[in-house]
């Protein structure tokens, strides 16, 4: 369940209780009224979930480095990384006062040790839990273009 959901059902519960109340007491309308601040906090929060799209997963990280010159030792391994394994992604991650290069978006941590078996004898890593970009789909693969596409 979304923060979305959530907010419509405790709002939704809240006026049908109010409502209620109100109704056994007397016939006068009840009103419910709020801090606009939240309101606009909750549609804030809701606008964020919406453009950040990751999940939890695992990367593997194979480098924590600090110290002089660790920033062009990061950007040199990733780079290193990128030109043998071009199809997994590599990411730089500044976490004072170390820099961090992780690899890859693992949905398991069985894909992730795989990939670190595949990986060891160039790069030892570990793996770590980390909020990743799920798997981008290639609906061509999926969906046929044509009738024929499904028969074959």
């Amino acid at each position: 369940m979304n923060i979305r959901t959530i907010f419509r059902l405790f709002t939704l519960t809240a006026a049908l209780l109010c409502g209620r109340a109100g109704f056994a007491q007397s016939p006068a309308q009840t009103v419910i009224t709020g801090d606009v601040a939240v309101t606009q906090l909750v549609e804030k929060h809701i606008e964020f979930n919406e453009r950040v799209r990751t999940v939890p997963g695992f990367r593997i990280q194979i480098a924590s480095l600090s110290g002089a010159n660790s920033k062009a030792a990061a950007f040199a391994l990733k780079n290193k990384f990128k030109e043998l394994y071009p199809e997994v992604e590599a990411y730089l991650v500044f976490d004072e006062p170390n820099f961090k290069v992780k690899v890859g978006d693992f949905i398991t941590k069985l894909d992730a040790y795989v990939f670190q078996q595949k990986i060891k004898p160039t790069f030892n890593g570990n793996i770590v839990k980390d909020n990743i970009y799920p798997i981008r789909l290639d609906w061509s693969d999926l969906v046929p273009e044509t009738d024929e596409d499904a028969n074959n």
